[in-house]
């Protein structure tokens, strides 16, 4: 009897990781659509080829190395376990560490939804570099960024690298340092700094972002977005249309992102949980809209989509490091302040002459600190302190791990195309064709 409910807890919980992560792997779709809408014409086929290969070496990096420097699972998944002996082994397993009620589920359905987190977090990179990178570049950072930047941070907080893994209702210990931290109940939740990250607003989108900085920094901004007399010149992009369907895309992939990090289903308590998280990322997106868009009406005295668009995203990245412990106004709250955070951060960046192209380093950086610095508002199991321990080592460690990565890739092969391919399109001088043809001229027909 004992085998068969834990069968079915096992069947459950893994049928529940697989989906979680099939939403999560949808999120690629989205940003798809959303930087190839927020791009110029000239540049859609390129950074459409950008996340298509993103996500196939995220992939496979992860699976070759990246897996076992964050969680242990041996190079090549040589860990993921398997055979006649499975259900036995499984069990026993159980038994030893004393998981029974807990999360249980297959070490392949772990993976999945692991390595679509990575992805997440290297699609961010994408969208920042737009329209002047050049695509092998790219493609070289991103196998170091998959293979080691992310996993080395990732497993500083979520993995087996130093204070135990990724855990029922989100909360880690970063270094294993300090006392054990009591909740509300005098329940002890988590030794070390006390640092929470449910689903990664730092972890996977701080990380990203930063990784981003790092590039745009020794990139350059684009050819004529800033003045000489400090002028910010808007350079729209081509399919605003493509760019909500990119954003709405990532809504729902959310659910995934920020549901099935609470790693199981297969309990009331725990499926009620995996509502709340679901209603409350919801919320936080619904609230970040809302407050981008009043605030952009109230700045530039239009309502503007693309400010509504960021607004959504940096709603849902304000709620994915803690989406289990607020109510549903807080979560509301929590996300339209990361729509306030955002607007004001991407005008910003602009003063600095930091060129984004679709706000990625707005969203996914600005609001992801937010986002790890409001958990213990809500979370009596964590403190201010311990977050912004956790904040500071992703944003030193990813920062300069890039920085290095992107330089030395400058020094070998350069990581920006000529003025001539910019004035062109990358298109046409990294891919040798046009996602738009008979729009953006009809080179080579005759006409």
């Amino acid at each position: 009897m004992e085998s068969q409910i834990f069968q079915l807890q096992y069947a459950m919980d893994t049928f529940y990781f697989l989906v979680m992560g099939a939403l999560v792997m949808w999120m690629a779709a989205g940003f798809a659509m959303l930087e190839a809408g927020l791009v110029r014409s000239k540049n859609t086929t390129e950074i459409l080829t950008k996340n298509v290969i993103l996500f196939a070496i995220s992939c496979t990096a992860y699976l070759v190395v990246g897996y076992q420097v964050m969680y242990g699972g041996g190079y090549f998944l040589a860990g993921i376990e398997g055979g006649d002996t499975l259900v036995a082994d499984a069990l026993a397993a159980s038994k030893e560490n004393g998981f029974d009620g807990d999360s249980v589920y297959s070490g392949a359905s772990d993976f999945f939804f692991q390595v679509v987190f990575v992805a997440t977090a290297m699609s961010i990179v994408s969208g920042a570099v737009a329209e002047r990178m050049k695509l092998w570049a790219f493609v070289l950072f991103a196998i170091v960024m998959t293979s080691f930047i992310y996993p080395m941070e990732g497993a500083w907080t979520w993995g087996n690298g130093v204070a135990g893994s990724m855990g029922e209702n989100g909360v880690f210990g970063l270094f294993a340092l300090g006392d054990d931290i009591l909740n509300s109940a005098g329940e002890v939740v988590v030794g070390g700094f006390g640092f929470s990250d449910f689903a990664g607003s730092g972890i996977v989108h701080l990380a990203g972002a930063t990784a981003a900085l790092a590039g745009v920094i020794l990139l350059g901004a684009r050819k004529g977005k800033y003045g000489p007399n400090g002028e910010v010149n808007a350079i729209p992009g081509a399919n605003l249309p493509l760019a909500t369907l990119g954003m709405f895309i990532l809504w729902m992939g959310w659910f995934g992102f920020n549901g099935g990090s609470v790693l199981k289903l297969g309990d009331i308590a725990n499926s009620n949980l995996v509502a709340m998280v679901f209603l409350n990322t919801n919320a936080a997106a619904a609230g970040g809209v809302i407050a981008a868009l009043v605030l952009a009406r109230m700045l530039f005295g239009k309502a503007d989509l693309t400010m509504a668009l960021n607004g959504a995203l940096a709603g849902l990245v304000a709620i994915t490091a803690g989406p289990d412990t607020p109510t549903a106004l807080e979560a509301t709250l929590i996300g339209a302040a990361g729509g306030l955070l955002v607007v004001f951060s991407i005008l910003t960046l602009d003063k600095l002459k930091i060129d984004d192209p679709v706000g990625a380093i707005s969203v996914h950086g600005t609001v992801g600190m937010w986002g790890l610095m409001a958990v213990p508002l809500t979370n009596p199991g964590t403190t201010f302190g311990g977050q912004f321990v956790g904040l500071l080592t992703i944003l030193v460690w990813v920062f300069a791990a890039s920085f290095v990565t992107w330089y030395i890739i400058k020094m070998i092969m350069g990581i920006r195309v000529s003025q001539e391919e910019e004035f062109e399109g990358t298109d046409l001088s990294e891919c040798g064709m046009e996602a738009y043809p008979e729009f953006t001229g009809s080179r080579g027909s005759g006409m």
